[in-house]
């Protein structure tokens, strides 16, 4: 009995410890910018000026990036991750300047192989690290900010701020040659 009940104890707070960072609504993730786009953006084979950098929302290409828990390289076009984000993708960016290696690598472990997740360089970027899902930006300073792992956990297919529920984030197309910023549609235009 004494067992019993030590161990049930020790469930319960190993329960509530692992549960004290996961958050139940944006506006719990300080620092996160909500936005106003709606659902059902169009699907455009040219160049979008964004309101945001990097976007979170609106018109897109027809070719999302791949979000299987995708690391990139190379700064992948906006067109094709805000298709992403509009299929409950995350996708979180970095400028290579502002960030260390060991940064990198631990945006790294938390994004590949994550379903639902996307990692790319972003030259220029106006914060060291930014993180996208459709009508949310959250910037920090260090992967290692707790609030990066948050929004991760809480925005990605997260049916509250995903327009198209369900939709897949597999691109095998994608992920062989990604469309780089300043490249043209596969679609043409």
């Amino acid at each position: 009995m004494v067992f019993a009940t030590a161990a049930i104890g020790y469930a319960v707070v190993q329960v509530n410890r692992a549960n004290a960072d996961k958050v139940t609504s944006t506006d719990q993730i300080a620092g996160a910018r909500v936005y106003d786009y709606p659902n059902g953006q169009g699907h455009v084979a040219t160049p979008v000026e964004y309101e945001e950098s990097p976007p979170v929302g609106g018109d897109h290409d027809a070719e999302w990036a791949d979000c299987t828990g995708t690391v990139y390289s190379v700064d992948i076009r906006n067109e094709n991750a805000v298709h992403s984000l509009e299929h409950g993708g995350v996708w979180i960016t970095y400028d290579p300047e502002r960030v260390r290696e060991d940064d990198i690598a631990t945006l790294s472990t938390l994004v590949d192989g994550r379903s639902g997740l996307m990692l790319s360089p972003r030259p220029g970027l106006g914060a060291p690290i930014s993180l996208q899902s459709w009508n949310t930006q959250l910037t920090v300073d260090s992967a290692t900010d707790p609030r990066l792992r948050q929004a991760a956990d809480f925005l990605t297919f997260n049916p509250e701020n995903t327009p198209e529920p369900g939709a897949t984030c597999e691109n095998p197309t994608f992920i062989g040659t990604p469309l780089v910023a300043g490249e043209a549609s596969r679609a043409g235009g």
